[in-house]
């Protein structure tokens, strides 16, 4: 099982100390990536509903802090060695996907090969509305930025032209060091599978209790059959809560005591789980927040194959 960790890029106390002060520590415990959410802005009032919580509501407090994906995960390059660095989700339809794509080069270059595109189309309408970008056909406008990720990043004289983006051959120097860079795809949609199928080299579930997790995984296989792929290429992610005093929804989190917590492993792996990112949910901010992670990978995650 590879772990990955999310980041203290969002919360009422974010900055220089806190960011590498956490992903040196995950690093030195062994941490195979570290990762980072997407929100820019978004109104103080608005009507579409998060996905991954049972009513609706998006658990974000006012006075949240959150730092860019973008600009953490290129802070967080320059101060560690091996962590891969992730994004869970990076939302395609608010990004112009030329100049995003060289971010994310970027990212691949100064970390030398360390980037997992994780990527996913967003839910919250009024705030692409809010950043200008079109909330229509967001899914196929995302597919199209794929498709242009993978000109840019692979070919010497890129072009492109469709139905939503088109631009001349183009000179776009560095090229990221992995060919190719690594998509994991988000969502919980038939388009999300068949984006899966046709882009991913990972499927990205979030907060999902697993039964769901595994129906979505087998559609997941369906798509790849379609298109004549083999599912094994793919690697299942899923995101959990940390959650050794059970503070959080049972069926999302890995909580209670390390055997709990080892049953509880072993159930995701037998719907074919080999990446799980942990959320850690602890009081005593990211001292506390570190201390359980540390506790999990000297305590819990040696027992598991």
């Amino acid at each position: 099982m590879d772990w990955g960790v999310h980041l203290p890029h969002l919360g009422r106390d974010v900055g220089r100390d806190s960011l590498i002060n956490f992903a040196q520590t995950a690093e030195s415990l062994g941490m195979h990536s570290a990762w980072v959410s997407d929100h820019v802005c978004w109104p103080a009032v608005f009507d579409s509903k998060y996905p991954y919580s049972s009513d609706g509501s998006f658990p974000a407090p006012v006075g949240l802090g959150w730092l860019d994906p973008i600009g953490t995960l290129m802070f967080v390059a320059a101060c560690t060695e091996k962590l891969r660095l992730g994004f869970t989700v990076l939302i395609l339809p608010y990004r112009p996907p030329v100049a995003t794509a060289k971010q994310l080069a970027t990212i691949d270059v100064v970390s030398e090969g360390r980037l997992i595109l994780g990527v996913g189309v967003g839910w919250m309408r009024e705030e692409a509305e809010v950043l200008g970008m079109p909330w229509d056909n967001r899914g196929k406008r995302s597919d199209e930025q794929l498709e242009i990720f993978e000109r840019l990043f692979r070919d010497e004289t890129p072009s492109f032209h469709g139905e939503f983006y088109s631009f001349p051959e183009v000179r776009f120097e560095p090229k990221p060091i992995q060919q190719p860079v690594p998509v994991w795809v988000g969502g919980n949609s038939k388009a999300a599978f068949q984006r899966t199928a046709r882009f991913g080299e990972g499927f990205h579930a979030a907060f999902e209790p697993l039964s769901k997790v595994e129906e979505e995984w087998n559609q997941i296989k369906v798509e790849c059959e379609n298109l004549g792929r083999d599912p094994g290429e793919i690697t299942l992610s899923l995101r959990m809560f940390l959650d050794p005093n059970e503070m959080m929804e049972t069926a999302k989190s890995i909580g209670g005591s390390a055997n709990q917590m080892v049953d509880t492993i072993g159930r995701v792996q037998d719907i074919g789980v080999s990446h799980i990112l942990v959320d850690p949910v602890a009081r005593g901010g990211i001292e506390g927040r570190l201390d359980t992670l540390s506790s999990f990978m000297n305590d819990v995650a040696p027992q598991i194959g």
